[in-house]
C-alpha cells in the first residue's frame, strides 16, 4: 500500500513539474552553414516585435556577417567569463538566465561541451535546467550530434563525433523543425565564404562538405524530424482505439563497440515502433564484481549510461542460465520484441552459440515474442 501511495504521489509531482516546465523548440540541420542560427535570430526579432520578452542566452555567429547583423537590437544576457589553461573564455551564464527569467531564451549549439569547472558538463544540461525553471527555450543542433545516429554518421563521413546530444533530450522537445538546404546551395554558400573563411574552403570541400556526405546527412536530418513529428502525433492525438502497448528488450554483454552499436540500433528501433526500451545485462559468475576485468567493467558502466541517455531502462540480473534469464525477464516485463547482436560464430564457439540461439528462439516463440538479430 505504501509503495502504491508513493507512486501516486510521485506521479502527481511529475505532473506539477511538467505544468511549470518551459516549452522547448529545436532546429535541426544537416550540417554547419544551413542557417539554423540565422533562423533563430529571425524568429527572435519577430517575437520581440510582437512584445514577447525574448533574450539571447548564447549565440555563436562564427564571424558570419549576415548572422552578426541579426544580433543587433536583440537583448543579450551577459556571458560568464572563465579562465581555462591561461585563457579567458566565455560560457552561457545559466544562473543569470534563470535570475532574469525572460519568457523565451535563445541558446545556440545544443551539443556544446562546457568549459571544465562549469556547473553542467554539457549545454543541453544547461537547457534542461533553464526549462525546469519555467523558461521557454529555442535551440539548434546538427544531425551529426544526435546520439542515436552517431554510428550512421561515422559510417558516412569516417569521422567520430564526440559532442553528442542524447535522443531523450529531443524526446522532450515540444517542436522540432528542420532547416533544409540542397547540397548544391550549401556548397555555393561555402565557396562564397559564408560558412568558413575562404582559406578553409578547399579543406572543407575535401572533407565534411563532399556532396555525397551532404546528401546522406540531409536524408538523416529529414528522417529524424519526420520521426519526431510522428512520435508527437502518436503521443498527443487521441485515437478511437488505443494502441497496443509494446516493449523492446536489448540483451547486451560486457564488450565495448559491439554492445554500443546494439544499444543505439535498438533505441532507434524502439523509437520507430513507439516502444519502451529495456536494456538487459545477464551477469554470470564469470563476470561477478570480483572477477570481471576492469576494462569490461568500464565498458558496462559507459553502456549503461548510454542506454539511459537514449531513454532506456537498464535491467541487470545475475544468472548462469542466459536463455532462461532472458525469457523470464521478457515474461515478467511483458516484452514483445528482443534484440541481440549477431552471435560470434568462431570455430570454438559455433556449436555452443548455435544451441543457445536455438533454445532462445524456441522459448521466445512459445511466448509469442519476436527475436531480431542485429548486425
Amino acid at each position: 500500500m505504501d509503495s502504491e501511495l508513493r507512486h501516486s504521489a510521485d506521479h502527481f509531482l511529475d505532473l506539477i513539474k511538467q505544468s511549470y516546465r518551459g516549452k522547448f523548440k529545436v532546429y535541426i540541420g544537416m550540417c554547419a552553414g544551413v542557417g539554423k542560427t540565422y533562423r533563430m535570430l529571425q524568429e527572435a526579432h519577430q517575437l520581440l516585435e510582437a512584445g514577447v520578452d525574448v533574450r539571447i542566452g548564447y549565440v555563436e555567429t562564427h564571424s558570419r556577417a549576415e548572422t552578426e547583423a541579426l544580433l543587433k537590437g536583440l537583448p543579450q544576457i551577459p556571458r560568464r567569463k572563465l579562465f581555462y589553461k591561461g585563457k579567458e573564455l566565455e560560457e552561457m551564464d545559466v544562473q543569470a538566465v534563470i535570475n532574469q527569467h525572460p519568457e523565451i531564451v535563445i541558446v545556440d549549439e545544443l551539443a556544446h561541451t562546457n568549459i571544465e569547472g562549469s556547473t553542467n558538463a554539457k549545454r543541453w544540461q544547461d537547457v534542461l535546467q533553464i526549462l525546469d525553471a519555467g523558461i521557454n527555450v529555442i535551440s539548434a543542433v546538427n544531425i551529426q550530434h544526435i546520439e542515436g545516429v552517431n554510428e550512421q554518421v561515422q559510417e558516412i563521413t569516417g569521422v567520430e563525433i564526440r559532442e553528442r546530444v542524447p535522443d531523450s533530450v529531443l524526446e522532450m522537445a515540444d517542436e522540432v523543425v528542420n532547416i533544409d538546404l540542397t547540397a548544391a546551395d550549401l556548397i555555393d554558400r561555402l565557396k562564397a565564404g559564408k560558412i568558413y573563411p575562404v582559406e578553409k574552403v578547399p579543406t572543407a570541400l575535401d572533407n565534411f562538405f563532399r556532396q555525397e556526405y551532404i546528401l546522406q546527412l540531409r536524408e538523416l536530418a529529414l528522417k529524424e524530424v519526420a520521426l519526431r513529428v510522428e512520435k508527437k502525433v502518436d503521443k498527443e492525438v487521441t485515437e478511437v482505439s488505443p494502441k497496443y502497448h509494446t516493449r523492446l528488450l536489448a540483451v547486451i554483454d560486457s564488450s565495448e563497440k559491439r554492445t554500443r552499436r546494439l544499444i543505439r540500433k535498438s533505441a532507434r528501433l524502439a523509437t520507430h515502433l513507439n516502444s519502451e526500451l529495456l536494456v538487459l545485462y545477464v551477469q554470470s559468475d564469470k563476470e561477478s564484481a570480483d572477477r570481471i576485468p576492469l576494462a569490461n567493467q568500464r565498458y558496462l558502466i559507459n553502456n549503461f549510461n548510454l542506454a539511459t541517455e537514449l531513454g532506456g531502462e537498464v535491467v541487470q540480473v545475475h544468472s548462469n542460465h542466459y536463455v532462461e534469464a532472458v525469457t523470464e525477464v521478457c515474461i515478467e516485463r511483458r516484452v514483445n520484441t528482443v534484440c541481440i547482436s549477431k552471435p560470434r560464430l568462431s570455430l570454438l564457439l559455433i556449436l555452443f552459440e548455435a544451441i543457445r540461439l536455438r533454445r532462445l528462439l524456441d522459448l521466445l516463440s512459445k511466448s509469442n515474442i519476436d527475436l531480431i538479430i542485429l548486425s
